[in-house]
């Protein structure tokens, strides 16, 4: 924050009433300056993140040779069949792209930046949203990546650790070795279970 103006305000990117030699370009370089400070300086978002979505921006902005301040929904539909049709994309890195341009429009069409203010001024014209629910990838399931990696739902897990206590079972039964590191197993793999999940629990609170 700069005398009390939050990070992305266009103020801090742009003086009002300066033109520029290629002005589309210097302002659509501002509106990415502007978004990228607002996301690590005012929402503390990962650097990393932030770059990785920016990118996306300035591919969807590749894509249609046009300004934001000039995007439609139909220019955000032709890029999404392009990236499903041809590229086959995963249904995740899809909603990945999606959420970054529907990021980036709620930042320069927020009031609070003044980036359509500065497009009308400019331009006669401001920017719209352009990803909206009815033409993205809903979020259908908890988990999106490969099979062979997600995390075991509740009834897996039980299964699991069932398992492992009848491991302990048959071998006291048969009154055979290896009960005792069978048992070890069983309940450290419970322990390591239960730790992992309190971990996680702790990091989003």
């Amino acid at each position: 924050m700069s005398d009390g103006v939050p990070h992305g305000v266009s103020s801090l990117y742009l003086v009002r009433g300066v033109s520029f030699l290629d002005a589309p370009d210097a302002v659509f370089e501002a509106m990415l300056t502007g978004w990228r400070m607002q996301q690590v300086g005012g929402r503390r978002l990962k650097p990393n993140s932030v770059d990785r979505a920016l990118n996306i921006v300035r591919r969807f902005e590749t894509y249609t040779l046009k300004k934001p301040w000039e995007w439609s929904a139909g220019d955000f539909d032709e890029w999404m069949t392009l990236l499903v049709s041809q590229r086959a994309l995963a249904a995740s890195t899809i909603r990945g792209y999606q959420g970054a341009v529907r990021q980036f429009c709620e930042y320069i069409c927020s009031e609070h930046y003044g980036w359509v203010e500065e497009c009308l001024d400019r331009f006669g014209t401001h920017p719209v949203q352009v990803c909206h629910e009815w033409n993205s990838l809903p979020h259908l399931y908890e988990y999106e990546g490969g099979p062979g990696r997600r995390p075991l739902d509740r009834a897996e897990l039980q299964r699991l650790f069932d398992r492992a206590d009848d491991e302990v079972s048959r071998l006291l039964d048969g009154r055979r070795k290896g009960a005792l590191p069978a048992f070890r197993d069983a309940t450290l793999l419970k322990v390591v279970y239960a730790w992992g999940a309190a971990l996680e629990r702790g990091s989003g609170s």
